[in-house]
């Protein structure tokens, strides 16, 4: 399927898989002009081990979540990936209702926290399989605890982890980045291409020359 409006710079050497129902990451390879089809692992998120680094969590997840498509199609380019928010070293999940995600912008507002994405992506025909792990940081505003109650009652905060989603509407929310913006979002795309270019499973769209990052 062509999720892309144009033809982009890229091309996978092999058919690609998004294994992610995230809407945001689909809108990410998108806007690269990539064509792929999305094939979410039926697995349960899981649980971060005692004492597991936010980093290393995101890892496995999207590992384990990436291998179960990629042992079913071995043919094709996979990519998975799983994105946590972390505050002091503490994941914050998606919240579970109104008042938690009033909580959590709440220890976030006014302070640095930090974005994890760990990634993975194979082409296991070719004997491919890489993972790696991107981490921004996020500085949010002070903010009012009736403008988070406003922005709560928007919706958006309901499905993002950390309460907050810098491609929308929370947007505002955000004083800094600095590290990947795509990466907050949910995909770091320049050292995802990288890797995969110097992999060997993205070229340059003309001529089949490895693009290089």
């Amino acid at each position: 399927m062509d999720h892309g409006q144009r033809p982009g710079l890229f091309r996978p050497v092999a058919p690609l898989i998004l294994a992610s129902g995230s809407p945001r990451r689909r809108e990410l390879l998108a806007m690269l002009g990539l064509e792929f089809q999305v094939e979410p692992a039926p697995v349960p998120e899981p649980d971060p081990l005692p004492r597991e680094a936010p980093g290393a969590y995101a890892l496995r997840a999207a590992r384990t979540k990436g291998r179960w498509v990629a042992e079913r199609r071995p043919s094709f380019l996979v990519v998975a990936a799983d994105t946590v928010v972390a505050l002091d070293g503490e994941i914050l999940g998606k919240p579970t209702s109104p008042p938690e995600a009033v909580s959590m912008l709440r220890r976030l507002c006014g302070r640095e926290h930090r974005v994890h994405t760990g990634c993975y992506f194979a082409l296991l025909e070719r004997g491919v399989e890489e993972t790696l792990a991107v981490e921004s940081t996020v500085r949010l505003r002070r903010a009012s605890t009736r403008e988070m109650e406003l922005y709560v009652a928007t919706g958006e905060p309901m499905d993002k982890a950390g309460a907050y989603g810098v491609q929308g509407i929370g947007g505002w929310l955000v004083e800094e980045i600095r590290g990947s913006c795509s990466n907050v979002i949910g995909l770091p795309l320049s050292q995802l291409m990288g890797a995969m270019a110097a992999a060997g499973v993205l070229e340059l769209r003309e001529g089949g020359e490895p693009w290089r990052g």
